[in-house]
């Protein structure tokens, strides 16, 4: 059972009391100490082996490299068993750890996604809090909770609380949801923790630009920053100091000047006291390397691919018109105003914001590669950019309201595709959910995350490490503090940073 906080902004001499302001609301479920039921931890675990996999295939992409590099300069305070640097055995301070491990994790965009009011990619929280954990000597019953909780808190601000409207990158919801993670991975005080949850918040607000026009490497960097800003300010929280307050409510706080301003009310749906976290179970991973709004219409493309073989192959499309959410249509298709979008010489992490490419590779190669997709010469593929310049996207208020639905069964993340052909035929389709969505046509399980680890990591680690891995990863709940540090895989070569920075 949940309960639902309203948030609206309060003048000065309102004097909000903290039991009553949001930062102190999510502290409780922090402070709460419900384990998390069976279920549950299973999907901690499931999370945790897809993490690792795309953490894995990541970890000579440069920009983990180069987080990496920064890392493993950074030792551990004395008297502290610091934390590892996934891919290694290497020990470092524990915001440098989650900082390298949560761009190898984010860099594919690859990991799991929940959408409602706002998005996310929940699984971000899980870097910050195993380095903690290691670093602290937590054990893995600790730990299950703290990303359980981590979750609980992602899930209910991205519910109740949009920032893209007002341009806000969405790591803003992710600084609070590690606070609070940390805070009942350590079982702080309550009043801790909400100082915590406040400096995260207030240090990790930044612009959407980071996922706008030239899309840069630092999509990858965004949430391992917040993960490591959320980790600073624990640690500074329980050395005494506070943060700004009410840091949603108050009249020059985030939700006025940042969000609907001054008249504005929110409802932010958190668990009822002594209730378990379980809204993880709400979140979905993906099958595809690309932005989640996207999956859905990968699998509607590897099956409109061969019914457009037939009819003539690519050369016979005139175009292709993808009926979607107000989303999709803004963020990733053409309603964006991004040229960029069907730009042969776009960045990597812009094709992977591009739903024209997207779909366009996905149309002519059956599916979608998390490397064989996005080379450069795949771009700039004659083929590929005479079909990838052909689809555009509208947006279309039945797909929009889908979306944002609350019912699951109607919630829908796809889209109808019309493809009209030089003859002047339609090929038409649609798609509401991705296939490895819990309600979509083959649901991911446990058997499908350690297959995903597997062939993330075939080419980086042998099957004696994946198995030395899944050993322990499989069994986290149950992990002693010194197993924690297995929690990582061994790469026998991983590539060196080409200079050095100021590090």
């Amino acid at each position: 059972m949940t309960v639902d906080h309203k948030v609206r902004v309060h003048r000065s001499e309102e004097n909000l009391a903290r039991p009553d302001q949001l930062a102190w609301k999510i502290a409780e479920v922090a402070a709460g100490g419900i384990a998390p039921e069976a279920d549950v931890a299973d999907m901690v675990v499931n999370r945790l082996v897809d993490n690792a996999g795309v953490a894995t295939a990541s970890l000579n992409r440069r920009p983990a490299v180069t987080a990496r590099a920064q890392a493993l300069r950074h030792a551990p305070a004395a008297g502290r068993a610091g934390a590892v640097v996934f891919g290694t055995r290497d020990r470092v301070s524990p915001e440098w750890a989650a900082w390298a491990n949560g761009v190898a994790v984010r860099e594919l965009d690859y990991h799991d996604t929940f959408l409602a009011a706002d998005y996310s990619h929940p699984g971000d929280n899980i870097p910050p809090l195993l380095a903690v954990a290691q670093h602290v000597g937590a054990d893995g019953a600790a730990l299950t909770r703290a990303i359980a909780v981590a979750y609980e808190v992602q899930v209910a601000l991205v519910t109740g609380i949009c920032l893209h409207a007002h341009k806000i990158d969405h790591v803003a919801h992710l600084g609070p949801s590690v606070a609070a993670g940390i805070g009942a991975l350590l079982d702080l005080p309550t009043a801790v923790t909400y100082q915590a949850i406040g400096q995260a918040l207030h240090t990790t607000t930044a612009t959407r630009q980071s996922r706008k026009g030239e899309i840069s490497s630092w999509k990858a960097f965004a949430p391992a920053f917040a993960g490591k800003a959320a980790i600073e300010a624990a640690d500074r929280a329980m050395l005494g100091e506070g943060a700004p307050s009410p840091i949603y409510e108050g009249e020059d706080g985030v939700v006025a000047w940042m969000l609907d301003g001054p008249d504005a009310a929110y409802t932010v749906p958190l668990p009822a006291p002594g209730e378990a976290p379980r809204a993880i179970l709400q979140t979905y991973t993906k099958e595809h390397s690309a932005e989640y709004q996207s999956q859905a219409l990968i699998d509607l493309a590897r099956r409109l691919g061969p019914r457009i073989r037939d009819a003539g192959g690519p050369a016979a499309v005139r175009s292709i018109v993808i009926h979607t959410s107000h989303h999709t249509h803004h963020v990733i298709g053409s309603g964006s105003g991004d040229p960029q979008k069907y730009d042969p010489n776009a960045s990597r992490e812009t094709l992977d914001h591009s739903i024209p490419y997207i779909v366009a590779v996905a149309l002519l190669d059956g599916g979608f590669h998390h490397e064989r997709s996005y080379p450069p010469h795949r771009a700039a593929d004659d083929e590929l950019v005479q079909l990838w310049h052909a689809v555009s996207t509208v947006e279309d208020p039945e797909w929009t309201r889908r979306y944002h639905s609350a019912d699951p069964d109607e919630k829908a993340f796809g889209g109808r595709v019309e493809v009209t052909l030089t003859d002047g035929s339609t090929i038409t389709d649609e798609i509401a959910v991705a296939d490895a969505h819990p309600l979509g046509a083959r649901p991911f399980g446990r058997e499908e995350y350690v297959g995903k680890f597997r062939s993330l990591a075939r080419d980086v680690v042998d099957r004696v490490e994946q198995d030395r891995f899944l050993e322990y990863a499989l069994r986290l709940p149950e992990l002693a503090p010194e197993d924690l540090a297995e929690l990582t895989v061994v790469a026998p070569r991983l590539d060196a940073a080409p200079d050095r920075g100021i590090f």
